[in-house]
């Protein structure tokens, strides 16, 4: 399986070098190497991939990250180093998987304000958990990092997910759900915001303009929605994943099943 996808990513490499396109020529092949583990990877348009990083069959906690916008194969590297962070602090009865299974909006962008593009992916990432499950079996821990916009995407997906066990909203703009007990999951839910996220600025509201809804509602982190919101210290938008960081150690101890070391905000 992951020798496939390499040669895939080795093909769509040879293809976009001959459109004269080096960057993305060199991003494809860098995913080529052997020590890449691919589930799947298409590098058609912004591209999409799911990618492994540890033993995934001897893992006991798996967590499977969700991004948000602007992330497609040209800006992948970056949510990989998110995994790399997370694998290096959970260490090795843990895989981190990178879920790049669906397009993400552009952050400058009418469609990352409406449900669209989360509507199109969530029952994909329901399928990939219950193939996920169906490969590891039952007595693994499997975890949902959704960041930003991908928590729209776990939000909508959340009702078809009763092989997670936690389910983290992390600088969510809101899920479409006015409460954790709406969203229809058995995981238990957690929600974090840093001191330093711009989506704290971010209305929460869900209004129709012109039969589209906007917005996605009440703020995870509020009373009023109810997750178990856990300190994500001075984090930026981007700096959940940062090595040594107050966030980076509270999803790993979610990640690794002990949940009461987790520090509550």
């Amino acid at each position: 399986m992951y020798a496939a996808n390499r040669a895939n990513a080795e093909k769509a490499a040879r293809m976009a070098e001959a459109h004269g396109n080096r960057d993305r020529a060199a991003k494809d092949r860098s995913m080529a190497k052997p020590s890449r583990q691919f589930l799947t990877f298409d590098g058609r348009g912004p591209g999409q991939a799911v990618e492994v990083t540890g033993d995934l069959l001897k893992a006991d906690h798996i967590a499977v990250l969700i991004p948000g916008s602007d992330t497609s194969i040209d800006t992948y590297d970056r949510f990989r180093e998110a995994a790399l962070a997370l694998h290096a602090r959970t260490g090795p009865t843990s895989a981190v998987i990178t879920w790049l299974g669906y397009e993400t909006p552009d952050t400058i962008s009418t469609t990352v304000l409406t449900d669209t593009r989360a509507d199109e992916a969530a029952p994909r990432l329901s399928t990939f958990i219950r193939e996920l499950r169906g490969l590891v079996g039952d007595t693994a821990d499997v975890s949902l990092l959704c960041h930003s916009y991908g928590s729209v995407v776990c939000g909508r997906a959340a009702a078809d997910l009763d092989d997670v066990d936690d389910l983290v909203l992390i600088g969510s703009p809101g899920t479409g759900a006015e409460s954790a007990s709406a969203l229809h999951t058995s995981a238990r839910v957690w929600a974090a915001r840093g001191a330093d996220d711009w989506i704290e600025m971010v209305p929460h509201t869900r209004v129709d303009v012109f039969g589209t809804t906007v917005g996605f509602g009440t703020d995870p982190t509020s009373p009023a929605f109810g997750a178990r919101v856990f300190a994500a210290g001075d984090a930026t938008h981007s700096g959940y994943f940062a090595p040594g960081s107050l966030a980076l150690d509270n999803l790993a101890h979610i990640t690794l099943g002990t949940p009461q070391e987790v520090t509550h905000a």
